[in-house]
């Protein structure tokens, strides 16, 4: 079967950051599937087709990619940051089991550079110990299990990285997630907005929990939250190493 499906990592935002294996990829495929801003990312030529899609569509996406697999074709569905990180991968794991057939088509998962780590690394170091992600999008989750995730993480002194804050259709969510951690948490606690990460309309903040307030998170923020550690170095964040 000469057709495969590869599930790739577009990064952050700058080319520079699409690792070389996403760019062979891109170069052989035929067929590039996904939201439809991030195929956008995806420089057209001639004998290439994009299928950009609604970014609830996932898994009728999914199920486009493995047909096209099916006929012999290259189709790469895209995520931005990491296709494993609250992206494309699971959904085509989920819909692989529907179709036996499926399971003999050449399937690969091509990481990319994810959002929280591209924050990390321009905030400096906060992310340095132990650390969660939660997506505080309570689409595919009901909002209880978000907070008793907050509730679990703060106490167990978790760094946390916060994927889709904030959107205009909830965005009473982040100002929630405000208040458990205020509940559980120093106001001294530090953290960092991060917004639109590597792209020109960069921009990136660190303030106190006490500081920090819903409207300074989008859905292009990254929010990071440091733990009982974590301080300033300069104008940098960083979580040490080691637990005193």
């Amino acid at each position: 079967m000469s057709g495969w499906l590869a599930i790739a990592g577009l990064g952050p935002g700058d080319e520079a950051l699409i690792t070389p294996e996403v760019s062979a990829a891109l170069a052989q495929a035929t067929d590039v599937l996904g939201y439809a801003p991030y195929v956008a990312r995806v420089a057209a030529w001639a004998g290439l087709c994009l299928h950009g899609s609604d970014n609830r569509e996932e898994l009728d996406r999914a199920r486009h990619g493995l047909r096209l697999a099916a006929q012999g074709r290259r189709a790469v569905i895209v995520s931005s940051g990491d296709p494993g990180v609250f992206a494309m991968a699971a959904a085509v794991f989920e819909v692989l089991e529907e179709d036996a057939g499926w399971a003999a088509l050449e399937v690969r998962v091509l990481p990319g550079i994810t959002a929280m780590l591209a924050a990390a690394a321009k905030a400096g170091a906060p992310l340095g110990h132990d650390f969660c992600a939660i997506n505080l999008s309570d689409n595919l989750k009901p909002w209880a299990v978000i907070e008793t995730r907050l509730r679990c993480a703060a106490r167990g002194d978790f760094a946390m990285a916060f994927y889709n804050p904030r959107s205009r259709a909830r965005p009473e969510g982040f100002g929630r997630a405000l208040e458990v951690l205020r509940e559980e948490c120093n106001p001294g606690r530090l953290v960092i907005f991060a917004r639109a990460v590597s792209t020109e309309d960069e921009r990136i903040i660190t303030v106190t929990l006490a500081e920090a307030t819903p409207d300074m998170a989008d859905m292009r923020t990254i929010v990071l939250v440091g733990n009982s550690q974590t301080r300033r170095a300069g104008r940098f964040v960083y979580t040490p190493r080691a637990v005193p």
